[in-house]
């Protein structure tokens, strides 16, 4: 039967909204309530009455954009970039430093107490870096206009594909700051750089490497010109087909533990390097590994945390589903002299039956999933076995979700802490210690 596809009408703009916002979410939007439906307004902070139009309209809530401030809050604060209004990288500029933290941490509790049913929570110091020059490592979007015959290069706009052109960014490391004047050039003088579908920037240790990822070949005169341009910075190319080449890899240093740690570009490291050595002492302090244990790490990526806590443990397990990240973390295994670490590529959402790395007397787990968590291998694990289990998360809906699973098995929560990895973006990051309760 033949479907006839009929434009839909277009939405009339909604009248605008006097909302009194009463607390912020985990994605850093203000939260209000009209005509009993909750309501999300990105860039309101709590305690501000403002006026706001709604973009969509469900049954039990809204989302609205936010149009004028009519009583602002004492923690406004004047975005330092002037991107900031079409800017999907940061989201939080408006609001102070301190105030993100008060507020992350409240959206964190409402998340604990609903999924849970935990509500008197062990907060720790927050872990905490200098707001500006934080970040490492990004990745630059670059777009072949054909009507215009014109590269775009930049960040992708809030909640869009489109791509706000940017002149400095200073929430990257320093020496990216006004790396895009340089790339804007080399756009526009290449014709082959059309071929470019993004950029990836890298302050190693070692050197700062930028990457270019392209769709098809490019010529010998585009690669010299393309490294003439950037003759300060290690330039690498990545065709999606061969290996990438390195002159030397990059890698960072976390001098407390005498380590030197490797990493491809498309590896995943930490962005925040003042959090990430931060985080690995604090793991230590909490933890408390001993001489006498094993240490179970899953979501273990180039070795980040085993290859620290292989210096205190007996031995340590550690188990990856990327099969270059664990390449890279038995080379640094190598490299460091390490030999008390095993390294396993593993797909942790598969059954753990058909596993032939678990250990039935490993002690202590670590776990530092992506986004989505890790329920589907604490489901499966015998959790009675371990004493402490140490959550390092990156969304605190899934941490709150699977907090309830380790709660269950018999551990209580005894530490809890932000860690503000990106400053002025409503991104949580959290490290949570659980320990098994006594009989």
């Amino acid at each position: 039967m033949a479907q006839i596809f009929r434009a839909k009408k277009a939405t009339k703009p909604s009248k605008h909204l006097a909302l009194q916002i009463e607390s912020m979410d985990h994605q850093g939007r203000g939260v209000a309530r009209h005509d009993g439906k909750v309501c999300f307004v990105a860039g309101a902070l709590t305690n501000e009455h403002v006026t706001a139009q709604v973009t969509q309209a469900k049954s039990k809530l809204l989302e609205a954009k936010l149009i004028k401030v009519m009583t602002a809050s004492e923690y406004r604060t004047q975005p330092f970039c002037e991107h900031y209004e079409q800017c999907g990288g940061c989201n939080l500029q408006h609001q102070s430093v301190d105030n993100q933290l008060i507020e992350k941490q409240q959206a964190v509790e409402k998340l604990f107490a609903r999924f849970a049913k935990i509500t008197q929570l062990p907060w720790q110091a927050a872990i905490t870096s200098a707001p500006l020059h934080y970040r490492r490592a990004a990745r630059i979007a670059s777009i072949y206009d054909k009507k215009r015959n014109t590269v775009k290069l930049g960040f992708r706009a809030s909640q869009s594909k489109q791509i706000v052109d940017i002149e400095q960014c200073n929430v990257l490391a320093a020496p990216f700051a006004d790396i895009f004047i340089t790339l804007n050039a080399l756009s526009q003088a290449l014709n082959e750089f059309k071929f470019i579908s993004h950029v990836q920037l890298c302050q190693a240790d070692n050197h700062n490497y930028v990457l270019f990822r392209h769709t098809k070949a490019l010529s010998q005169t585009t690669y010299q010109a393309i490294r003439a341009g950037l003759e300060n910075y290690q330039v690498v190319f990545d065709d999606g087909e061969n290996a990438v080449e390195y002159q030397q890899l990059p890698n960072y240093r976390l001098p407390e533990f005498g380590l030197v740690l490797e990493f491809q570009l498309n590896n995943f490291i930490q962005v925040n390097q003042a959090v990430n050595d931060a985080m690995l002492h604090q793991a230590v302090t909490w933890l408390k590994p001993r001489a006498d244990e094993k240490v179970l790490d899953l979501f273990c990526g180039v070795g980040n945390f085993s290859l620290v806590l292989a210096k205190y443990a007996n031995a340590v397990i550690g188990v990856e589903g990327e099969a270059q990240s664990v390449a890279m973390a038995r080379q640094n295994a190598q490299t460091n002299q390490i030999h008390n670490v095993q390294f396993h590529c593993f797909d942790l959402t598969r059954a753990i039956s058909e596993a032939t790395w678990f250990d039935p007397s490993v002690d202590v787990l670590l776990l530092d999933p992506s986004r989505t968590g890790a329920l589907e291998v604490l489901e499966q694990l015998p959790l009675g076995q371990f004493s402490r289990i140490l959550y390092v998360s990156c969304d605190p809906v899934t941490l709150a979700r699977d907090a309830q699973v380790i709660h269950r098995a018999g551990f209580t929560l005894e530490k809890l802490g932000l860690m503000n990895m990106f400053v002025h973006t409503g991104h949580i990051e959290t490290m949570a210690l659980f320990v098994k309760q006594q009989k």
